[in-house]
């Protein structure tokens, strides 16, 4: 009975983030203009790794909210897949694949639980997103399965908030909620799991992903990681 509950439990706060975003998604997309230079940077290593003419890959945007890192990948892979839990963002990303002419296939999914074929994902981006997954099994799950859908010879960049972050104080990772604030001053609340620089690389060493190097960078922890050998 206590397991069922705390599923009802884990599932009730899942939609309310995924509520969250759906209520601030315009206003929230529209300050995420620019793609991330470490996320530029990963896609640039990797992709120079490929072959010039061989564009039959498959890429994924996790987490994709309004697709401008989904834009960094659509030239080098075909399809891309761009999922998200939150509908008001995947409506964000379609505006800007029609203004900016890329191709992008959305899909309204849960990050634990992808819709998506065993080892079909060649490159993967899962940015900021980790940490809005309100329980720790949500988040070991969430990278299993990224560990499941990726490719024997593909590639994820996996990032997360972090305590080494100079808003936070605390040296041990920790549940908060940060607000956003709306253009009318109306404030909502985002939950946001902050990780320590250790909690961080030991989530990603015990879950089925393979870690292949990290980083700290802007206050955020980076994972360069590969899918486990099955």
């Amino acid at each position: 009975m206590a397991d069922q509950q705390d599923r009802i439990d884990d599932a009730a706060r899942r939609a309310a983030v995924r509520d969250t975003y759906d209520r601030i998604a315009s206003h929230f997309a529209s300050t995420r203009e620019y793609a991330w230079p470490e996320v530029e940077a990963f896609v640039e290593t990797i992709t120079d790794e490929f072959e010039a003419d061989d564009t039959d890959r498959v890429g994924l945007d996790l987490g994709c909210g309004n697709c401008r890192h989904a834009e960094l990948l659509a030239p080098h892979c075909e399809p891309v897949v761009g999922l998200d839990a939150s509908r008001g963002l995947l409506e964000t990303g379609r505006e800007r694949a029609a203004d900016r002419e890329f191709d992008v296939a959305l899909c309204q999914g849960d990050a634990a639980a992808l819709p998506l074929a065993t080892d079909g994902v060649d490159l993967a981006v899962y940015v900021a997103t980790l940490h809005h997954l309100p329980t720790p099994q949500a988040r070991r799950h969430s990278l299993d399965e990224l560990a499941r859908v990726l490719a024997p010879d593909g590639r994820a960049l996996v990032s997360a908030w972090s305590t080494a972050h100079d808003r936070f104080e605390a040296t041990e990772g920790f549940d908060t909620t940060l607000e956003w604030t709306l253009p009318g001053g109306e404030t909502v609340d985002r939950f946001y799991h902050i990780y320590s620089p250790a909690e961080f690389e030991a989530a990603l060493e015990a879950s089925a992903l393979e870690l292949l190097e990290w980083e700290l960078s802007s206050g955020n922890c980076y994972a360069t990681v590969a899918g486990s050998d099955r």
